[in-house]
């Protein structure tokens, strides 16, 4: 793993994969923080994706999880220094770390399998951001260009 901390988050659509994930990582002895939700009962998942958000750093990865996906990345990606990337399948999780510096992953909890899902996210965590010609790209980000 490339950061030294995940953090991982959903709403009640994501509560049942992130469960699947938080035990894929306990078996792993991979360190994470569950920010919540605790169970499925009906919540906002702006709540989760700001609190997710608010503790990233360098030294962190995020893991984000709603029903699609969608919603919990738009909510993440309002806070500066967060990319967050939507991945349905391994390849996106590979170029959105490669070349996108991406620091937070989403998942929609009701379009794929914890298999798929775990294999997402080892991709994710475990590729290096290229660098070179991309860190000129991620600084247009930061700055609204």
């Amino acid at each position: 793993m490339l950061k030294e901390q995940i953090y991982i988050a959903s709403d009640h659509a994501g509560f049942k994969l992130k469960e699947q994930i938080c035990i894929f990582f306990q078996n792993q002895n991979i360190t994470f923080i569950d920010l919540g939700t605790h169970d499925t009962s009906s919540c906002d998942y702006p709540d989760f994706a700001h609190l997710l958000a608010s503790k990233i750093d360098d030294k962190s990865f995020g893991i984000l999880i709603c029903g699609s996906g969608i919603g919990i990345s738009i909510a993440a990606n309002r806070h500066k220094n967060i990319r967050c990337a939507l991945c349905n399948e391994s390849l996106s999780a590979k170029l959105a770390r490669k070349h996108n510096n991406a620091n937070v992953l989403a998942l929609g909890g009701r379009l794929i399998g914890v298999d798929l899902a775990i294999d997402i996210i080892q991709n994710f965590i475990q590729t290096p951001f290229d660098q070179g010609r991309h860190i000129n790209r991620i600084q247009k980000i930061e700055i609204g260009l």
